[in-house]
């Protein structure tokens, strides 16, 4: 097994609790899915949020997923003009057997213009 990093964002359409647990929870679960993934695979999990969020922790969400063993860490994304508003972006360490071009990043709900170099299917 080779430790990977994988990328991933969600935009939200407004800065509610449940709806950012939605939309995080849907996140971590694709980034799992697509790479053919289970919890235990996870390292860590860096999760970042927007300026323009404050209503709950990202990590809550991946937690209620019942990923309650990985150390994970919040923090707020850097605040740049004009920058993609309402955003939840993770950056996920995992074991994987992929080679690195294999990593299928995840970029929902208008994200993919963030990187839109790894937003494509692979």
């Amino acid at each position: 097994m080779t430790v990977r990093a994988i990328r991933g964002a969600t935009q939200l359409d407004a800065d509610e609790a449940g709806h950012l647990l939605e939309r995080t929870a849907e996140l971590m679960t694709e980034v799992l899915d697509r790479n053919d993934l289970t919890p235990d695979d996870v390292i860590s999990i860096f999760l970042t949020a927007t300026p323009d969020l404050s209503s709950a922790f990202p990590a809550a969400a991946v937690r209620n997923l019942g990923i309650t063993d990985v150390p994970m860490m919040c923090a707020q994304e850097i605040g740049v003009k004009g920058a993609l508003p309402r955003v939840v972006r993770l950056m996920a360490h995992v074991e994987s057997d992929r080679p690195r071009s294999g990593i299928r990043h995840v970029y929902l709900h208008g994200t993919t213009v963030l990187r839109d170099d790894l937003a494509g299917d692979r």
